[in-house]
């Protein structure tokens, strides 16, 4: 990144932007892994559904202990120095994911690459929205996105592959991904300056945020649908490997590659969605885009066919994608730039606290009512997520 996109605003191709997602693809291939490997991890250490669940949910517990702490230290000591040491706790979790000999060796790697994320996202979406003028954020936000919704995606993908064509253990599909983030350390330490405020013209929610407390209404309601929305889409993602595997009847790499697929179309979706949110206003686009993805969720459950089944749920994610720049970047303007860190770290706490919630809440559900009233319920939370963001929320 050259100094002078600093004080102008930077290019869409620039070397800042490059970085930022090529660091957010591998900040989170971790996300998702241990999820898509639950079934084989199911066997191997003979735990039940409830287990499994604990599993899920310690790791964002991890995540919203030090999620206010990390958006302070961005804050404090700047994009790089934060960025580089999440790379590095991702690094040591996923060689210790590939040394693990029981489930609780499993909950402390995954945990560290959990935490990775938390220390990752506030510096990193922090650079990008003070890297770009306001009319070009939510392009670059999806550009930046398509980076981590990649990453989500080819984390099980990469299960199936590896283990599937190149007959890895699963211990050694963490294992290969400590060299792709060793070159992503590398690049970090290229770039030479970074951005320390905002470019180019204010927005009107970046006027009313300048002029008082972060903390407005607005922001306190699009934190709680933050959190309500992540809880459903947890709940799903928690134990979507196991209902392939057992309802559906696929194999396990079958399922960890539909798995992936979900997300793996949001390389197209996650910038498509930017470009569209610039245009046509960013809460209306994701209002939107989360309509018609709840939509084809719950057409999924209504027609049994298998391959409308996956077809639906990979659309379910295609939709859910295109919001995520407009999600980002209405952050960013109920964020003041001198506090952004602080922002996108209460940004993604909700989601954390969620995370840890949600598992726990499915494998009860699922153990009462069967696997397939996971969705039902994650449906009723997603429409009262759109309640809140449609009612309470002012941009």
């Amino acid at each position: 990144m050259k100094p002078k996109d600093v004080q102008n605003g930077a290019s869409l191709l620039s070397y800042g932007l490059f970085v930022m997602t090529l660091t957010h693809m591998l900040t989170h291939v971790f996300q998702r892994i241990h999820l898509a490997l639950f079934p084989i991890i199911r066997s191997e250490f003979n735990l039940s559904i409830h287990q499994l669940g604990v599993i899920a949910a310690i790791p964002p517990l991890c995540q919203t202990f030090l999620s206010i702490p990390m958006g302070l230290l961005s804050d404090r000591f700047g994009s790089k120095k934060m960025i580089i040491i999440s790379i590095v706790v991702a690094i040591i979790g996923s060689f210790i994911a590939s040394q693990t000999i029981d489930p609780l060796m499993l909950i402390i790697a995954v945990s560290l690459v959990y935490i990775n994320t938390t220390i990752y996202h506030p510096p990193s979406y922090s650079f990008t929205t003070r890297l770009f003028r306001p009319g070009d954020r939510a392009k670059a936000l999806g550009i930046h996105g398509a980076g981590g919704t990649f990453g989500m995606a080819i984390g099980p993908i990469s299960i199936g592959i590896l283990m599937g064509i190149f007959a890895f253990s699963w211990r050694q599909v963490y294992l290969f991904w400590v060299f792709p983030l060793i070159l992503g350390l590398l690049s970090i330490f290229l770039i030479h300056a970074e951005p320390k405020g905002d470019v180019g013209e204010t927005t009107r929610m970046e006027k009313v945020t300048s002029g008082g407390s972060m903390f407005t209404t607005s922001f306190i309601l699009f934190l709680i649908f933050v959190g309500v929305r992540t809880m459903g889409g947890q709940m799903i993602d928690s134990f979507i490997p196991i209902y392939l595997v057992d309802s559906k009847g696929l194999s396990e790499a079958l399922s960890s590659l539909i798995y992936g697929s979900s997300t793996v179309v949001g390389l197209i979706a996650s910038p498509i969605g930017g470009f569209l949110a610039a245009r046509f206003g960013e809460k209306r686009w994701l209002m939107l885009s989360l309509s018609l993805a709840y939509v084809s969720l719950g057409l999924a459950l209504i027609i049994p066919d298998v391959i409308v089944f996956v077809s639906l749920y990979i659309a379910y994610g295609f939709f859910n994608t295109l919001g995520m720049a407009s999600n980002s970047s209405i952050m960013a303007g109920l964020s003041p730039s001198r506090r952004r860190g602080l922002g996108y770290a209460l940004f993604f706490l909700p989601g954390s606290i969620m995370g840890a919630v949600a598992p726990i809440i499915a494998a009860q559900v699922a153990g009462a009512f069967g696997l397939t009233s996971i969705f039902t319920f994650a449906l009723a939370i997603f429409v009262a997520s759109l309640a809140i963001l449609k009612i309470g929320v002012k941009v």
